[in-house]
């Protein structure tokens, strides 16, 4: 790809944010699931609680392997915990699992931002690589800035995801803390550990719209020039 001089200054914020975001997740990761919540509720007793008592009774909860790969497939309905968070009686463990409850329940509630990002998963995972691949060969046909064109509005594509991924990440916390206030799963004191768990979590999605808004404003920026 034909970098301008000003590549670096567009790369190194989100750069930076993005390794704060992780480094920031965790350490709060670590420190909290240290803490065992005072009720020793495992992560799944927890995500199971918040289900039922939406109505999701037939909704399974599985363990799945790897470090923070909890997950809601809208697909197969289901939930996916990390080992760690699915036996895990911690508060991080119950607040990750709330979390991605949060997800059922807003796939539940038809929650607009959810439903839009769901539809553009496909294409998106499509413009992932194709993007690059579009600059790519215009590069090698030396058309580039023909090319160009393309790449940007495939990329914005990626950059409308990243853009609507973040108000369903807040909603899905949001929920996460309501419902465990609500059903008792935790109390008022051990809220303010959830909530740093679940901030720094967010974090890392604000990294990768920031990251993702600044490339697509580089590319921009280049086509602007050859005008």
């Amino acid at each position: 790809m034909i970098l301008s001089e000003y590549w670096f200054w567009f790369a190194l914020p989100g750069l930076v944010l993005g390794l704060y975001a992780q480094m920031k997740l965790m350490s709060t990761y670590r420190r909290y699931i240290q803490v065992p919540t005072d009720n020793g509720l495992t992560g799944a007793e927890a995500a199971r609680a918040i289900l039922d008592r939406a109505g999701l009774r037939e909704m399974p909860v599985y363990e799945v392997q790897g470090q923070l790969t909890d997950h809601y497939d809208p697909r197969k309905k289901a939930l996916f915990l990390s080992s760690d968070n699915f036996h895990g009686t911690s508060l991080a463990a119950v607040g990750v699992a709330a979390h991605e409850a949060g997800h059922a329940l807003q796939h539940q509630a038809a929650y607009a931002p959810l439903n839009l990002r769901m539809a553009m998963v496909p294409i998106t995972q499509f413009a992932s690589f194709a993007w690059s691949g579009i600059l790519l060969l215009g590069l090698v046909t030396g058309l580039f800035y023909k090319f160009l064109g393309i790449a940007i509005g495939i990329f914005a594509v990626i950059t409308l995801f990243q853009i609507i991924t973040l108000p369903v990440e807040f909603n899905a916390s949001s929920r996460a803390r309501e419902q465990l206030l609500r059903i008792g799963l935790v109390s008022p004191r051990e809220m303010n550990g959830v909530s740093k768990v679940l901030n720094a979590a967010a974090m890392t999605y604000v990294a990768a719209m920031v990251t993702s808004v600044l490339q697509l404003m580089h590319l921009l920026m280049l086509a602007r020039n050859r005008e």
